[in-house]
């Protein structure tokens, strides 16, 4: 049979001629600090930080060709997607020559994921020198790497955009490596080190304990002019979009800053604007140069990249397969790369694109960025601007163009002024401190409530007896992370007095129910979140308000199945939740006797302040705002009717008089703790379990039962020495007797 070359793997020679390439200073100084990290410790992991267009791979490739591979020392590269291992295989074929590596005559590399170009984990060989692989094709198959690692003292470990090594499956990489090898060296490679909550930080640090040994700010590589001066252009379209959104679509894009379907379609469809986009590219075609277009669709990159073609414009775009929605159109990874190869050869002016151009890919001929889609992460307008960055001393230019093309949205999205405005703010896509910030997000998470109120048709008298103080959240659990897909999920969930102590329990609850079900995998099935999601809707029986939410719960199982980790609380210290009580509104008008007129007038003041427009941002409607105070006002005006007092007081039971199925929606623990006591009961001098009728035995629960040897409805308790082991055969004898 005929062979074909295999790139993803090969025998590098290092180059014979001279490196004429010189490292930038920051550069030089990462590798100093690794040099002083390496003198330091045996065994070490630590962070270097560069931002977008600093050269991060070049960096470590580098020093790596030079003191690891030079001295015969293996390297395991690991990345969360495809083309970053391509980057990096490439950057260790490129850099590598002999006077920095005189000690071998060559090296071999070998790619691994799941794309049908790159090898398998089967394919490791012991001879490999770098394996290059995806985390997720190494950490199903670890035990692959035992012949590759036996006899090895020191491995060195390199993750790309470690950012994403708080995912489990990176740590238990790192732990796997370090279970094998005495000395593991590992290099996390970040620009956005910091980007979520606090307790990703104190994940990164699990990862990560030497922290962050060498960073810089994106301000001072603007300054030594290695990434450019940039200029913000702004083109306000006058198109309208959003302001009928429900709750989902708010959700879709606060949470996981993806514009909703129908807008998407709206957006992609709509002449003037996508006109107004090619035209502003035409006219200032010499300025602008090469210019990346980010888009909101597949359907919009089309039709943009039509547009262009039809004004003269070389243009084309490349789209990320997964995320095809709606045009059946698929594009295969060696078609982006042809096309990605086209525009740095000069051959397209103008690349679109949707959702692949932001992590690690390297173009630096690009002058300009086309911002044509919103986003609310600061993380990704840093890493769409990023694109465009390359300085003069990078062989780029000394001005990059950010070009913005702005909606009417009643959206909080984040804008490229943004970037350099506050250096604090670099690492951080999360800024909660900002109560504007939080009232908004409050304010999505009530639509639902608000709307409800206003429909006739449903009953709403139990939301609108509670008290409205207590309609405002205390504070909310936040958290980021990678879906399946690659996208990253932001999302918040409000929490009030009313169930905050439910949500403490069921997070307490989630390393057990987890272990229970024997679920490990970070991306689970379907049926495996539905099984979870059905034992944590038991912590929240007891609360009647908020009502229970399957997909926020959906959501913490996600990401405690990547992560091993819950999500961080956030409370709402720094919100005067008096400022947001229309029941101290309500009262004034109530106190004043305001007439019609005065009380609108009133309304219309409070609405329409220019000081502090909290209570806007809050209800997002006026009609809202307005239909509470309405409802406050009932509750002091007319009082009976909004009575709640109860007119029966119920009567107790002691827990051991409910059956363990009651007892579980009470006292989960509790019923647990009874189950696993009569279980261990059961069990002979050989470990299995014993029908207490028949004894039939059996390795497994399955198949028995726990049963009442005094029933209860003869006195019977729910304790252990009242609690017995039957098969399900003796069990349905006794109960049909």
């Amino acid at each position: 049979m005929s062979e074909i070359e295999n790139k993803a793997n090969g025998i590098v020679t290092p180059k014979k001629e001279k490196n004429t390439r010189i490292p930038y200073e920051h550069q030089t100084d990462a590798m100093k600090a690794w040099n002083a990290l390496e003198k330091k410790k045996e065994s070490y992991s630590g962070l270097i930080v560069l931002p977008t267009g600093a050269g991060k791979t070049y960096t470590a490739a580098t020093w790596l060709l030079k003191n690891a591979l030079d001295k015969k020392k293996k390297i395991l590269w690991i990345a969360h997607r495809q083309f970053l291992l391509d980057q990096a295989a490439d950057a260790f074929q490129s850099f590598a020559f002999a006077e920095q590596m005189p000690h071998i005559s060559s090296f071999i590399y070998r790619i691994i994921s799941g794309a049908a170009y790159h090898d398998r984990m089967i394919d490791v060989n012991k001879k490999d020198s770098i394996i290059i692989a995806s985390k997720d094709s190494v950490g199903k198959n670890l035990k692959k790497l035992d012949s590759w690692l036996k006899g090895e003292d020191e491995v060195y470990l390199v993750i790309d955009e470690a950012h994403h090594a708080t995912a489990k499956t990176y740590r238990k990489v790192v732990e796997y490596v370090e279970s094998k090898v005495p000395r593991v060296k590992t290099i996390g490679l970040t620009a956005t080190p910091y980007r979520t909550a606090d307790s990703e930080k104190g994940l990164l640090k699990k990862v990560f304990p030497d922290d962050i040994i060498y960073s810089i700010s994106l301000k001072e590589l603007i300054n030594r002019q290695i990434l450019s001066r940039l200029e913000v252009e702004q083109y306000q379209t006058g198109e309208e979009f959003g302001n009928d959104m429900g709750k989902n679509d708010w959700e879709s894009i606060v949470h996981m800053d993806t514009t909703p379907e129908g807008i998407a379609r709206k957006i992609a469809e709509n002449k003037d604007r996508n006109h107004l986009i090619v035209n502003t590219y035409k006219k200032n075609a010499d300025k602008y140069g090469q210019t990346i277009v980010f888009a909101v669709s597949i359907d919009h990159a089309i039709a943009l990249a039509s547009l262009f073609k039809k004004e003269g414009i070389k243009a084309d775009y490349v789209v990320s397969a997964i995320r095809d929605a709606g045009t059946g159109a698929t594009v295969s990874n060696q078609e982006n790369a042809k096309k990605l190869d086209a525009y740095r050869k000069g051959k397209i002016q103008v690349l679109i694109n949707v959702e692949i151009l932001t992590e690690g890919i390297d173009l630096p001929q690009t002058q300009t960025v086309f911002l044509a889609r919103p986003t609310v992460s600061k993380t990704l307008m840093t890493q769409m601007v990023g694109r465009a960055l390359r300085g003069v001393k990078a062989g780029g230019t000394d001005v990059a163009y950010a070009v913005s093309f702005i909606d009417n949205w009643d959206v909080p999205f984040v804008y490229p002024e943004s970037l350099l405005a506050d250096e604090s703010s670099e690492f951080t896509d999360h800024e909660y401190k900002n109560s504007e910030r939080i009232v908004q997000l409050i304010s999505i998470s009530k639509i639902e409530e608000f709307a409800r109120l206003l429909d006739d048709t449903v009953d709403t008298t139990a939301i609108e007896a509670i008290p409205f103080v207590q309609r405002i959240p205390i504070g909310m659990y936040s958290f980021v992370y990678l879906d399946e897909h690659g996208m990253d999920i932001s999302y918040q969930i409000m929490i009030y007095n009313s169930n905050k102590e439910a949500y403490e329990k069921l997070l307490k609850q989630l390393p057990s129910l987890f272990k229970k079900f024997g679920y490990e995998n970070e991306y689970l099935s379907k049926k495996e979140v539905s099984d979870l999601e059905k034992e944590c809707r038991k912590y929240y029986d007891k609360v009647d308000f908020p009502a229970y939410d399957a997909e926020d719960v959906i959501h913490i199982i996600e990401y405690y199945a990547l992560k091993e980790a819950v999500p961080e609380f956030y409370g709402f210290d720094e919100i005067d939740r008096n400022r947001l009580d229309v029941a101290k509104i309500a009262q004034r008008i109530y106190d004043e006797e305001m007439v019609p007129r005065a009380q609108a007038s009133y309304l219309d003041s409070v609405w329409d302040s220019t000081n502090d427009n909290i209570i806007r941002m809050f209800f997002g409607r006026k009609l809202y705002f307005l239909r509470h105070v309405e409802i406050e006002l009932g509750k002091l005006m007319y009082p009976e009717e909004y009575a709640s007092d109860p007119n029966v007081a119920y009567g107790t039971k002691d827990l051991v008089d409910l059956p363990l199925s009651e007892i579980e929606k009470h006292d989960p623990e509790l019923a647990r703790k009874l189950r696993d006591e009569a279980f261990n009961d059961a069990k002979n001098a050989d470990g299995l379990y014993v029908c207490k009728l028949c004894g039939k035995t059996g390795k497994t629960r399955r198949g028995f039962q726990v049963d009442h040897i005094v029933p209860m409805n003869k006195g019977g308790k729910s304790v252990s020495s009242n609690l017995q082991i039957l098969c399900s055969v003796c069990n349905s004898k006794k109960g049909d007797k």
